[in-house]
């Protein structure tokens, strides 16, 4: 196998638990696998991954095992006898799971991964689930990464605020600004922030925004099942094809999804104030 990098990377990252970021990589894994690619989504939140728990899945297999036979057994060590097959109808996709254990997260190694993620170089493309706070685990997944999807949930101005810290440090941190895909999620709920003045104050508009579905979100997380299998009509399985579109060259046609509304304006000037 060779150890050339190959695959696209696409890190799914923000600076705030609880706004979608598992839900996001699942469904652009399962997207990305629907068009025919090679995909390998790797769940790196390591204390609290739930990408085998959202799709129903047990394995003894993860990435503290693969750290544990790499490192007594490097000759023989072959990272696809730890990747776990999630298949649905025609659809599959591999899977390298989280550890199960908090103390098994303390031990991972992050030049051990990043060799683990140079073997698995043959996928297409290879998701990334990291969690929410800038490690240096996180800083080096990011590096390799070829895109960053940097997601939030921009309802109140905390989650403003911290969305800006996060977006202005990965750009201290000289990450191309063309590498970083502003992502806002659950972009049509009610609000009293203006998407507008999001981006006016960033400097940056949101690459893709993704409709507000909690009902579907559920049922998908109950049964199991990507949204393109639990809720086919949904409009957010509809927001994740059209990402997957984007990331393909492909975008997807016959896809209405309404334009997200605008709240009360006149807030940029406070928000600049508030920041400056």
């Amino acid at each position: 196998m060779s150890n050339e990098r190959s695959s696209i990377i696409i890190s799914v990252f923000s600076t705030t638990p609880g706004i979608g970021k598992t839900v996001t990589a699942i469904n652009l894994s399962a997207g990305l696998a629907k068009e025919g690619y090679r995909v390998c989504l790797v769940d790196l939140d390591l204390q609290f991954g739930d990408v085998m728990n959202y799709l129903k899945l047990n394995s003894k297999y993860t990435i503290a095992g693969a750290q544990r036979t790499m490192q007594d057994d490097p000759d023989k060590f072959n990272v696809t006898d730890f990747l776990v097959n999630y298949k649905y109808d025609s659809l599959n996709f591999s899977i390298l799971p989280a550890p199960k254990y908090v103390y098994d997260a303390y031990q991972i190694d992050v030049f051990a991964v990043e060799a683990i993620i140079k073997q698995l170089n043959y996928f297409d493309f290879i998701v990334l689930d990291l969690n929410s706070v800038f490690s240096s685990l996180n800083l080096a997944m990011l590096d390799i990464s070829t895109i960053i999807n940097f997601i939030g949930v921009i309802d109140f101005l905390p989650a403003l605020k911290n969305f800006k810290i996060g977006y202005d440090t990965l750009i201290r941190f000289d990450y191309e600004e063309s590498k970083i895909r502003l992502i806002e999620n659950r972009a049509d709920s009610q609000k009293l922030i203006d998407g507008r003045d999001v981006e006016r104050l960033l400097g940056e508009p949101f690459y893709h925004r993704l409709p507000n579905d909690f009902p579907s979100v559920s049922k998908s997380i109950n049964e199991g099942r990507p949204l393109m299998f639990a809720a086919p009509d949904s409009r957010l399985t509809a927001g994740f094809l059209q990402l997957v579109g984007k990331y393909t060259n492909r975008q997807e046609k016959n896809i209405d999804i309404p334009e997200v509304n605008s709240s009360q304006g006149g807030l940029f000037s406070y928000f600049s104030n508030f920041f400056s």
